[in-house]
């Protein structure tokens, strides 16, 4: 059993929505579910589903152990960037799925993580998603951390929800930006016609911010820093898309056209920061952008079109 103190901090949230919001990788039906078993209370009560905690309310939650994975190691090549007993922080390919999900039984990162740590891997995120302390998409590449125990989890995801874990991406945007900088604040949901695609919602939502500034120009194209200061589910590429400005190569948010040469979107997570669970030290990590996402830069230097 995993037992966790959490602090309300909203006025009015339910309590699922509360848990699955805190919580690294619980979703809203788990959060539900672990109400449901009394797996939460406060001050000897048990917490319903439905009910409101106040700001400042703790609520005390008994998560139970995960089940044995049926998740097989495989021997997948990995780029290893930093690796200690906590975390180990990986350069993840474009192509590669984090974690088995439907039509993607195996082959993905948590396989090769199973591989290469065995069973240094935390518990947190369930069966499907050991060590997985965040994710980035199948076609974004780039720095991913996962942790080997439950205490640098519980740290590390600490550090996403006070914004302290800094990720910091690179990528390649449609059109012209006016201005240098910017944020992107806008709540982010699921799309209601799409399920396999994210949108802005503000009434329903889940708090968003992104922050961007130009890196570079080219007649129809920008360079994009981003900054994310949240962590939802294809931010960056809803983000921009919602403001008139989809990644290149993006067929989801933008063009339906595959670009010649690209898997994916053209977004790379290129660096970042974080809080040793155990040391106390800032670690701050960078990889180097992948030889496609070069080449699309070069090409954009040249004066060739993309796409």
């Amino acid at each position: 059993m995993t037992e966790l103190k959490l602090t309300a901090d909203r006025e009015g949230e339910r309590a699922d929505a509360l848990l699955a919001r805190l919580i690294p990788d619980l979703t809203r039906s788990a959060a539900q579910k672990l109400l449901e078993r009394g797996g939460v209370t406060s001050e000897g009560r048990t917490v319903r589903k439905n009910d409101r905690p106040a700001p400042g309310q703790v609520l005390e939650a008994v998560l139970p152990d995960p089940e044995p994975a049926d998740v097989l190691p495989q021997d997948i090549p990995l780029d290893v960037v930093y690796e200690d007993g906590d975390l180990i922080v990986i350069n993840k390919p474009v192509g590669l799925v984090v974690h088995p999900a439907p039509g993607h039984p195996d082959g993905t990162l948590v396989n090769a993580l199973l591989y290469h740590c065995g069973t240094s891997l935390s518990g947190i995120g369930g069966q499907l998603r050991p060590g997985i302390v965040h994710r980035i998409d199948r076609d974004t590449s780039g720095l991913i951390v996962a942790a080997k125990n439950d205490r640098a989890h519980l740290a590390l995801a600490a550090q996403l929800q006070d914004h302290s874990l800094a990720r910091t991406y690179e990528a390649v945007a449609v059109g012209g930006f006016k201005e240098d900088s910017g944020t992107v604040d806008a709540p982010i949901g699921r799309h209601p016609a799409d399920r396999k695609k994210m949108a802005i919602d503000r009434r329903n939502g889940r708090e968003a911010v992104t922050h961007w500034s130009v890196l570079a120009r080219w007649p129809g194209y920008t360079y994009l820093e981003c900054r994310l200061e949240t962590g939802r589910t294809h931010q960056i590429r809803a983000h921009l898309a919602s403001i008139g400005h989809p990644l290149l190569g993006d067929t989801v948010y933008g063009a339906k056209k595959p670009v010649p040469g690209l898997a994916g979107q053209c977004l790379h997570a290129r660096r970042l920061r974080f809080v040793h669970p155990s040391t106390g030290r800032t670690i701050e990590v960078e990889c180097p952008l992948p030889g496609w996402f070069q080449a699309v830069l070069e090409k954009l230097d040249r004066g060739a079109p993309s796409g």
